[in-house]
């Protein structure tokens, strides 16, 4: 598998998200913070119910003791492990695996596309 590098950690705010270009498609990451451990996703940024690029400005949470991001303009939830959005099943986002290696943040360079 190879790794694209996006940016180091300390750019992204805990609890938040930021939006990357990778290979001409946008992509939302995530750091969140979590008892003192950081845990990073990558999902689309496209929401695909208002059909604009806005997902890693989304507020973060918990809701059905998932982690989930709140798209800031219908307010559906994406599952940031999965993309699985909650209010709808039949929409699912990529996704992309994500590492932390030296303080910089990589992902996959291929995504993960729902079945």
């Amino acid at each position: 598998m190879s790794w694209t590098t996006l940016c180091e950690l300390n750019d992204i705010l805990p609890n938040s998200g930021r939006a990357a270009l990778v290979d001409g498609e946008q992509v939302a990451l995530f750091r969140i913070a979590n008892n003192g451990e950081d845990k990073l996703f990558a999902i689309s940024n496209y929401d695909p119910f208002s059909e604009a690029n806005v997902l890693a400005r989304g507020l973060v949470g918990s809701l059905q003791e998932q982690l989930v991001v709140a798209s800031p303009i219908y307010k559906q939830h994406f599952n940031l492990a999965t993309g699985q959005c909650l209010e709808d099943e039949a929409v699912r986002l990529k996704t992309w695996k994500v590492k932390l290696e030296n303080g910089a943040i990589a992902i996959a360079t291929e995504a993960t596309v729902a079945a």
